[in-house]
C-alpha cells in the first residue's frame, strides 16, 4: 500500500516536472525565434512548482533526502530509541497538521486572483493543505507497514494536541520568538525528526512567546518562499545531471579524465577528482555527484588496490566540488536570499572550485601516491575523448556564459540545459521507463529541496523581525570593522553552521544575516558569498550531518564512521584552500 502511494505520488510529481520543463522552454523557444511569448509564463511555472512540492512532502520521510540528524539516536538503548522515534515522527506529523489547517484556512480567507492568469489565490494555499494531509496519512502507512501503529497513533495524538493547544497560549518571558524557534526546531532535530518538519515546527511553538506566526502566517510564507522564479533552476539543474548519467555523458567525461590524467601518480584516484571536476559543470548537486562517483569509481578503485575506505573517502571530497563550480544550486539559493548577481557568483565559483581542485590533487598524490595508475594514453585516444565528451562539456557555456552575459535568466539556461541532455539521451537510444524514471527522480529531489526552502522562510522572517541581523553586524561593529577578523568569525560560525544544518537550509539563514555585517567590514559581497558556500559544502564531509559521506557509506557500504576518518586528509586540503581564499578576498 505505501509502496504504491509513493509512487503514484512521484509518478505524478515527474508529470508535473515535465509539464514545468515544457513550459519554461517553449517561452524561451518562442522568445527568441518568433519574438514573442505566452502571457503567463512564470506565473504558471512558479505554481506547477508549488504543486510538485506538495506532491512529493511525503517522499522525503525516508533516505537522504529526509535530512535527518538520527546519529544521537542511533546510540540510545531499544525503549528510548523507540521513544525518541515516537517524539521525531510527531514533529512530522506537526508539521503536516501545521500546513493542513495554515493552507486550509489561508485558502478559504483568500478571495484574491492571481495577477496576470486569473486563477484563484486560493488554489495555492489548497496545494499546501493537500501536502500536509499527505504528509500525515504516508507518516502513518509507512509506521504500520514497519509494525510501528501504535507508536504512530501516540505522535498523532501528540502532535494534534500541540496544534491545537499553542494558538491559544501565551507565555511572558525574555525569550526571543527566534531563539525559541530555534531551541524547538533543535530539540526536534536532536531527536532524529527531518530538518524541513523541525524548521515548521519551531515557528509554530514559538507563537505563545510573541512569535506572531500561526498556521495561515506559515503556509503564506511557506508559499511565498517557493515563489521565486530562480528557483525553478534547481529541478531543472537536478534532472541536467541525471539524463546527462542516463545518456552515458557521464561515462565519456570519465573517460576524457583517465585519457588526461590516468597515467600520473595516483592516477585512478586524480581521474576520480578531475571527472567531479566535468561533471561539476553539468548536475549542480553535491548530492547527485556523489551518488554518480560512487557507482562509478568506487568498484573500480578497490579492484585496483585501493582500501575500501580510502576509495570512498576521495569521492566523498570530491563531491564537495560539485554545488561549487557552475552551474551550482547552492549559489541560487543564496542569490535568491540574498539578491546577489547570480553570473558574478558562479564565475566566482568557478575560480574557487578550481583552487580547491588544485588543492584536493596535491592531498590525493601525496596520500595515495604508491597506488595503481592506468598507461598513458596517446595523443589520438586522448583527441578522441574529448570530441566525444564534448556535447557534455559544452553545457557548461551554455549555462554560465548564458546568465554572465545575460542571454537567458538561470532558470531559462537551467532548462536549455535539462532540454539538451534529454537530447543526448533520446539519441544515446534510451527508452521510455529510463527517461521517466530519472524524471522521477528527479521530481522527488526537487519536491525535498523545494520544502526545505519553503520552511526556512518564516524562520527567516522571526530573525528578521527579532533584528538578528542587526544584532551581528553590532557584535561584528565590536571588532572595530576589521575585515580580517570579521571574516573570521563568520567562517567560525559557518563552520559550526555546517557540521548540523544542511547546506541549503544554512544558507538561507545565516546568508541574509552575515552578509551585511561583511558588507560593513568592506569585503566584496560576491567574494564573500564564494566564501560562504565554500565554508557551508565543507559541512558535508563533517559529522554528524556529513551528507555527502552518508550518500557515499550508503552506495559503498563502509560505515559512516570509517569514513569520516578516511576523509580527514581531504577535509585538510580543502580548509588550506578556504584560507587561500579568505586571503585572497583580504588583498583584493
Amino acid at each position: 500500500m505505501v509502496h504504491r502511494l509513493e509512487q503514484l505520488l512521484s509518478a505524478c510529481a515527474a508529470i508535473l516536472l515535465m509539464l514545468l520543463l515544457g513550459l519554461v522552454l517553449v517561452s524561451v523557444g518562442l522568445r527568441y525565434l518568433l519574438s514573442t511569448g505566452i502571457v503567463g509564463t512564470e506565473e504558471a511555472a512558479l505554481w506547477l512548482f508549488l504543486a510538485l512540492v506538495a506532491l512529493g512532502m511525503p517522499l522525503s520521510l525516508r533516505g537522504p533526502l529526509s535530512l535527518r540528524l538520527d546519529g544521537l539516536t542511533r546510540l540510545l538503548p531499544g525503549r528510548l530509541k523507540a521513544s525518541a522515534d515516537i517524539c521525531a515522527d510527531a514533529f512530522t506529523a506537526a508539521a503536516g497538521f501545521v500546513l493542513l489547517a495554515g493552507g486550509g484556512a489561508a485558502a478559504t480567507a483568500m478571495r484574491s486572483l492571481s495577477p496576470v492568469l486569473g486563477l484563484p489565490e486560493a488554489v495555492r494555499f489548497a496545494c499546501l493543505s493537500g501536502g500536509g494531509l499527505l504528509l500525515v496519512i504516508t507518516l502513518l502507512l509507512v509506521r504500520i507497514s514497519e509494525g510501528r501503529a501504535i507508536g504512530a497513533c501516540l505522535s498523532l495524538i501528540l502532535a494534534g494536541a500541540a496544534v491545537l493547544a499553542v494558538p491559544d497560549v501565551r507565555i511572558v518571558s525574555e525569550w526571543q520568538p527566534s531563539m525559541v524557534a530555534a531551541l524547538a526546531a533543535g530539540t526536534g532535530l536532536a531527536l532524529g525528526a527531518p530538518l524541513a518538519h523541525c524548521l515548521l515546527v519551531g515557528v509554530f511553538l514559538a507563537l505563545p512567546f510573541g512569535g506572531g506566526l500561526g498556521e495561515a502566517a506559515i503556509a503564506s510564507s511557506v508559499a511565498g518562499g517557493m515563489s521565486k522564479f530562480l528557483l525553478l533552476a534547481i529541478p531543472f539543474f537536478l534532472l541536467c545531471g541525471g539524463l546527462l548519467t542516463l545518456s552515458g555523458a557521464g561515462a565519456r567525461l570519465v573517460r576524457l579524465a583517465e585519457a588526461l590524467v590516468g597515467h600520473r601518480k595516483a592516477g585512478l584516484a586524480q581521474t576520480a577528482l578531475l571527472s567531479g571536476v566535468l561533471f561539476s559543470g553539468a548536475s549542480g548537486s553535491s548530492v547527485a555527484n556523489a551518488a554518480f562517483g560512487a557507482a562509478t569509481f568506487h568498484p573500480h578503485l578497490v579492484r585496483h588496490g585501493y582500501p575500501p575506505e580510502r576509495s570512498a573517502a576521495i569521492i566523498a571530497a570530491t563531491s564537495v566540488l560539485d554545488n561549487v563550480i557552475p552551474p551550482s544550486i547552492a549559489f541560487l539559493l543564496l542569490a535568491a536570499a540574498t539578491d546577489l548577481s547570480v553570473g558574478a557568483l558562479l564565475v566566482g565559483g568557478a575560480y574557487a572550485g578550481l583552487l580547491m581542485a588544485l588543492c584536493l590533487a596535491v592531498a590525493i598524490r601525496l596520500a595515495n601516491g604508491d597506488s595503481a595508475r592506468s598507461v598513458r594514453a596517446g595523443g589520438d585516444e586522448r583527441r578522441k575523448a574529448l570530441v566525444k565528451a564534448v556535447p557534455a562539456l559544452g553545457l557548461v557555456g551554455v549555462v554560465v556564459g548564458g546568465i554572465r552575459f545575460g542571454v537567458v535568466t538561470p532558470t531559462e539556461a537551467a532548462a536549455l540545459a535539462a532540454g539538451y541532455a534529454l537530447l543526448l539521451a533520446v539519441a544515446g537510444r534510451q527508452g521510455p521507463a529510463g527517461l521517466f524514471s530519472t524524471f522521477r527522480r528527479s521530481a522527488v529531489e526537487a519536491a525535498a529541496l523545494g520544502l526545505l526552502i519553503g520552511a526556512a522562510a518564516p524562520f527567516a522572517f522571526l530573525l528578521a523581525v527579532d533584528g538578528v541581523a542587526g544584532m551581528v553586524t553590532n557584535a561584528v561593529g565590536t571588532l572595530g570593522g576589521n575585515p580580517w577578523q570579521v571574516l573570521l568569525l563568520c567562517n567560525l560560525v559557518l563552520l559550526a553552521a555546517g557540521m548540523v544544518l544542511d547546506t541549503g537550509a544554512a544558507i538561507l539563514l545565516l546568508g541574509p544575516i552575515l552578509l551585511p555585517a561583511a558588507v560593513a567590514a568592506g569585503i566584496d559581497p560576491v567574494l564573500f558569498g564564494v566564501i560562504l558556500v565554500v565554508n557551508l559544502m565543507l559541512g558535508g564531509l563533517t559529522p554528524p550531518v556529513g551528507m555527502l559521506v552518508f550518500v557515499v557509506s550508503g552506495t559503498t557500504g563502509v560505515p559512516p564512521a570509517t569514513l569520516f576518518r578516511a576523509v580527514i586528509p581531504y577535509l585538510v586540503a580543502l580548509l588550506c584552500a578556504l584560507l587561500a581564499l579568505c586571503l585572497l578576498t583580504l588583498l583584493l
